[in-house]
């Protein structure tokens, strides 16, 4: 196998670590709101109605906000490891994430902050605060 070729496997690789992360991130999206949802219903029955138990479904959201920003954080992180391969002409198939650790957007408060799960997130937030006030 040839130089090139290594690469090529290497962006293979890699790829496929971008892909399950982002795999991983729609998932937890999907459970947070799946949780959400069954939530809400169980407390739309009369006898759960309490407004402590809605407040507890902020820590889910807030685990699952944090969990997908390192998702995110990660699959930058890769991106990054990624762009490096590609300029190489041959490789040892190293993933050396750290090294890009310091670069802008790539550090987990700011995947944490993202725009797109800001936006998610802070619409299950406010989901869950009308909730709240309405009870």
């Amino acid at each position: 196998m040839n130089g090139i070729e290594k690469v090529v496997k290497h962006l293979e690789m890699t790829q496929a670590i971008i892909n399950r992360l982002g795999r991983n991130s729609v998932l937890l999206k999907s459970w947070s709101m799946t949780i959400l949802v069954a939530a809400m219903v169980l407390i739309a029955r009369e006898d759960l109605q309490n407004p402590f138990l809605v407040l507890v479904l902020f820590f889910p959201i807030t685990g699952f906000w944090i969990l997908d920003g390192y998702f995110l954080w990660q699959e930058r992180l890769c991106r990054q490891v990624y762009d490096d391969i590609r300029e190489q002409t041959d490789t040892d198939f190293k993933m050396d994430l750290g090294k890009h650790n310091n670069k802008p957007k790539c550090n987990w408060i700011s995947a944490i902050f993202s725009v797109t799960l800001i936006i998610f997130y802070l619409i299950e937030v406010l989901f869950v605060g009308a909730i709240a006030y309405f009870f």
